[in-house]
């Protein structure tokens, strides 16, 4: 599994250029195993995480293979950089997410209720979390309900999270129940969709 001389690399960008019906196959055939071996040396990540970024990442190239630049780097450089960053993204935003969850379900878990009650109420609020997640809210939004549901109550903290400039503290209490307010008003209708979609 070795990579293709830099003059081959170029012969094959070329090709590219021009279209040839074979050449996208011919990027594939040989770029994918070499570049996903060699993103495995990571051991956070799998082998199929490494080989979905080295396909996402030549699918890229091949949609618009003129943002390459051959003055610049080896196409095999290029392609390999893309997708690191490519799983680097995915390992942040899982890490994300886990941390996310956990921090959602420790808010419920700390609630005093019967032990299977208790399970059944952090069940559910991971179920919450993943939900939630899936509606795309934003990362500051999150970040916001998240101190909101840990019973945070400071007007300094909750403008911090929504990234607030500074200002006088009239109008930082009001952006800031203007925000909760947008959010309660949000989760009330994802939950009543949520219901509605179960029943």
């Amino acid at each position: 599994m070795s990579l293709p001389t830099p003059t081959e690399e170029q012969e094959l960008h070329q090709r590219v250029l021009k279209g040839e019906s074979l050449a996208p196959k011919d990027v594939f055939t040989v770029f994918v195993d070499p570049i996903t071996a060699r993103l495995c040396r990571d051991p956070r990540q799998s082998k199929e995480q490494a080989w979905d970024a080295v396909i996402d990442v030549i699918y890229a190239y091949l949609a618009h293979p003129e943002r390459y630049i051959p003055e610049r780097s080896r196409l095999s450089t290029y392609l390999s950089e893309a997708a690191k960053k490519k799983l680097f993204d995915g390992y942040r935003s899982r890490e994300a997410r886990t941390r996310r969850e956990r921090e959602f379900g420790t808010v419920f878990e700390l609630c005093a209720r019967a032990p299977k009650e208790s399970l059944e109420v952090t069940v559910e609020a991971r179920l919450a979390v993943r939900r939630i997640d899936h509606a795309r809210l934003p990362e500051r939004d999150r970040v916001f309900i998240g101190l909101v549901l840990q019973g945070e109550g400071s007007t300094h903290v909750l403008a911090r999270a929504m990234g607030l400039p500074p200002m006088p503290d009239k109008d930082r209490k009001r952006e800031v129940k203007r925000n909760r307010d947008r959010l309660v008003k949000w989760l009330r209708r994802f939950g009543k969709e949520d219901r509605d979609d179960e029943s």
